[in-house]
This record gives structure tokens, sequence and C-alpha cells, in this order.
């Protein structure tokens, strides 16, 4: 049902069967409000969208949608030939909530109008919610997602169902959830309640919930963010394990005259040019769309939107094949201060994210201390200290045009002259050492240490450029220092 065909990091492009076809992830599925279209869906899909989502309970609760969709099939409606993912109204119980329909309904609904991906009426609860509600509510979500399997079971649909990880900003409760799901097998995972979190810029707890319940979910189906369509975010929640997203961003955006961008959102009032390419930017200025009407103004800006949307994932899909998906997202999360401090906990998480980054890449660009964070970093340490050491005395060097058995360099520490054209630190592209971050040139040399003590029978002479004076300090006894000039 879901092939991995590449990876890096976490991330993964795969392809998901579906009844009306494949889904090549990351993808992103567009929200489609099936009572008002501010782009016709057929025209989202030949934009780019590989599939889209809607909301089955709009359908079920507007008559006239309800018939067609009963007589023709979700699809029909819609007037696209992609999957067709459908929302149970739980949505609308986050916000107004209730809602007019039970989860048997709702399944039994969606499966009628030929939904290619079901969602069962989960609870969604909102962050910083007492924890005797984040309990009830995954409670109940569980419930339904058994019902709703057993539901489908009955039927023998072929429609994939999803199982929604609730428990608010509560780890242990998100974790508790992902493992009781786990054990119901159900074809998608997905996190949700996450809006109110990206929307306030709580990246970092956002980055938290993702790393946690992906500790526990099984690496054979594909996870779906709920709400997440920002593609400021993109990068960063495939590289944590996502392969799916949702959003009406794109059209909620374009109404209040706000234009998307991969690195953060601009209000149309302030923009003199468009730092785009997109058919839409390519056509038009900014005076042009300001001149407007709000209903012409706003779909050509939902269709910029889009467009820059997928374009990000098309963008994280090549860093993906090209094994470069760290440095894209080195990239993103310099454009807010709150993605910064969010992505840096990933050092908390090496050991997770090991067991999914390919051990073996073309490049290594260090960005940033977070380069520091890589499992490419820490495989080299720990295989360094592993070395055995045949000879009485080495040679280490902090320059390449000195012969020497070791080569000592910022981020990796040591270098065995074999490894010097080997992946990673043969092939990292990093600054001089007089230019790069502390952090780098400290990491290094507790490396070094660490190595150094632990052949403690060994005596060393260490070659090294004087801007190593202020960190080779307090070295073992068995170790000498000759200072270049």
């Amino acid at each position: 049902m879901f092939e991995i065909i590449h990876k890096d990091i976490m991330g993964r492009i795969g392809k998901l069967k579906t009844p009306h076809g494949f889904i090549e992830t990351p993808a992103l599925m567009p929200v489609v409000n099936p009572n008002i279209e501010l782009i016709p869906p057929k025209e989202i899909q030949k934009m780019g969208a590989q599939a889209i989502i809607t909301n089955a309970y709009i359908i079920l609760r507007t008559d006239d949608l309800r018939e067609k969709a009963l007589r023709s099939g979700v699809q029909k409606i819609l007037d696209v030939s992609v999957p067709v993912m459908t929302d149970s109204g739980s949505y609308q119980l986050f916000v107004y909530g209730d809602v007019e329909v039970t989860n048997k309904e709702i399944i039994e609904f969606q499966h009628k109008i030929g939904s290619d991906i079901i969602v069962p009426l989960d609870i969604p609860t909102p962050p910083d919610a007492s924890r005797d509600s984040a309990l009830k509510d995954l409670e109940i979500t569980i419930s339904r997602v058994k019902e709703a399997k057993e539901i489908l079971n009955k039927l023998e649909s072929e429609s994939l169902l999803v199982a929604p990880v609730q428990g608010s900003t509560y780890l242990d409760l998100r974790k508790k959830c992902a493992e009781m799901l786990k054990s119901l097998n159900p074809d998608v995972f997905a996190i949700g309640a996450l809006v109110p979190l990206l929307d306030s810029y709580r990246f970092f707890e956002v980055v938290k919930i993702i790393l946690e319940v992906k500790s526990i979910l099984p690496s054979s189906r594909p996870v779906h963010l709920f709400g997440v369509g920002h593609p400021m975010f993109f990068s960063i929640a495939v590289a944590l394990g996502c392969d799916l997203f949702d959003s009406a961003a794109y059209a909620l955006y374009a109404k209040d005259d706000r234009y998307i961008t991969s690195h953060g959102t601009k209000k149309l009032e302030d923009l003199r040019y468009f730092p785009c390419s997109c058919p839409i930017c390519l056509n038009h200025t900014p005076e042009e769309l300001k001149r407007m009407d709000k209903d012409a103004r706003s779909e050509l800006l939902a269709k910029h939107n889009l467009w820059v949307s997928f374009q990000e994932i098309k963008l994280v899909k090549q860093a993906i094949k090209e094994g470069t998906l760290f440095e894209l997202v080195e990239r993103r999360i310099r454009s807010h201060p709150n993605l910064l401090y969010a992505w840096r906990q990933i050092r908390d998480y090496t050991n997770l994210i090991d067991k999914f980054d390919p051990s073996m890449k073309q490049v290594f660009f260090y960005l940033g201390i977070e380069s520091i964070y890589r499992p490419a970093v820490k495989r080299h340490c720990e295989k360094i200290l592993n070395i055995e050491l045949e000879k009485d005395s080495y040679v280490i060097s902090t320059s390449e045009l000195i012969s020497a058995d070791f080569y000592l360099k910022p981020v990796f520490g040591l270098v065995p002259k074999e490894m010097i054209e080997s992946y990673p630190a043969g092939h990292a592209e990093m600054p001089p050492a007089d230019w790069i971050e502390h952090e780098a040139m400290v990491k290094a040399v507790n490396t070094l240490i660490e190595f150094l003590k632990k052949h403690s029978n060994k005596k060393f002479i260490i070659k090294a450029n004087k801007i190593w004076k202020r960190y080779l300090k307090n070295l073992p006894e068995n170790t000498k220092i000759e200072w270049l000039t």
C-alpha cells in the first residue's frame, strides 16, 4: 500500500496506493469547501495537486450535495480524477464544539460517496487543555478509530482509514495514543490539533510532538499532519517523517490579502514587487492586484499561494533524492527564530533520526551549528573512537598540506588519512577554522581528547595552526603540540 522509493533524514518519497490512483509523497492536499469554490477543484488538479481533501460533513448536511455525492461519488461533484480524502466534521467539532452526526454515520457516508481516504470523527483537543480532558478525548478518538475499522471491514471497503493521534500538548498522552492506535494497524496515521500551535509560532512544541509520536509509529505507514499547509514548515515536517499535508491556508490567507512565500507570509499592501515567477506573479504586479475587486484579487492570490506551496513540496522531494534535506532544512529554519529554536532540539533525538538517515550521501554542507547535530557527525565520531592503533606514536595535523596519520577538522575531530576523501568528513564543505562557530571547534576537540585518553599508552604529536590554541588545552600527558607558523 505504501512503497518507499527514496529516503533522507526521516523523510521519504513514497507511493501511497488508493482506490483512485497513487499519491506520491510528500504531498500537499488542498482543502476544498464543496460549497465555496475560490478555485475550481479541477483547476487545482491541473496546478499539480495529486489529491484533494474536502469535508464529508458539509456534503452530508447540504441536501443537493448529499444527493449528488450519493448518486455519483465525491470525485464527480468536485469534478476531479485524483484521489479525494474526506474529513469527518472534526474541524467543525473543534471550532463549534458540536456536530449533528455520529461516528458510524459519517464513516458509512464517506464509504458510500467513494472517499479514497476516510477520517473518523476524532476529538481534536486544543493545546494546553486539562490533562483529564485530553485523556478523555484521546480515549474517545481511539474507540472511534476502532469502530471505523470494524465498519469498513464489514463493508469490505477499499478506502484507506486514517487514525488521528491526539493528546494535546501532553507528550506522554500523544505517545500513549500512538501506541494504542498502532495496534489497530490503520492505513494512515495522522497528528492532529497542531494548527493553534503553528498559528502562535510554538514550533518547538510541534517538533517535539512529531518526534515523540514518530518514535512510536511504524515506518511502514504514511503520516499526515492535519492543517499544516504553510511551505515554510514543509521541509522540517518531512525531515521528521511526515508524508501528507492538508490546508486551507492558501485560500484563507488570500481572502485576507496575504501572500505566501517559502520563508513566511507578506501582506499585499507591503509589496512593491512579487518575489516569485509563478504565472500569477509573472502576469500581474502588486499594484494591479490592489486595484482589483476583492473576489478577483483573492482568486489570484490563492493561485499564487498554491503555486508556491506545490513548488516547495517539489523542492523537498528533490532534496530527498539528492540527499541534501539537512541543507534545505538548515536554510529554511533561518526564516524565523522560533523555527531555529525548534529544530535545534534534534540533538536530543539523534539516536531516533540515526535509525532512518542514510549512512552515505554525496555532500555535507556545514551551514551553522545545527549541522553538528546531524547523525553523520555522531557516526563518524563513534567510528573514530573504535579505531584500533598498531603503532606506538602518531602525528595529528590541522593542515592537510602536512603529512600525518590523522587530521583534525572542525566538527568531526579526527579524520584518518585513509578517510580524508570519504563521506562525511572528506566530503564536508565548511568555513576555515578561524571563521567557523565556536561550537564546531569545541565538538572537534572533545572528540580528540576522548580519543587521546582512550589510547593513553600511545604517543601523539599534534601539529596545529595557532587558531586552535584557545581550544587545545588540558590535553593528556601522552600528547605534545607543535605550533605551526
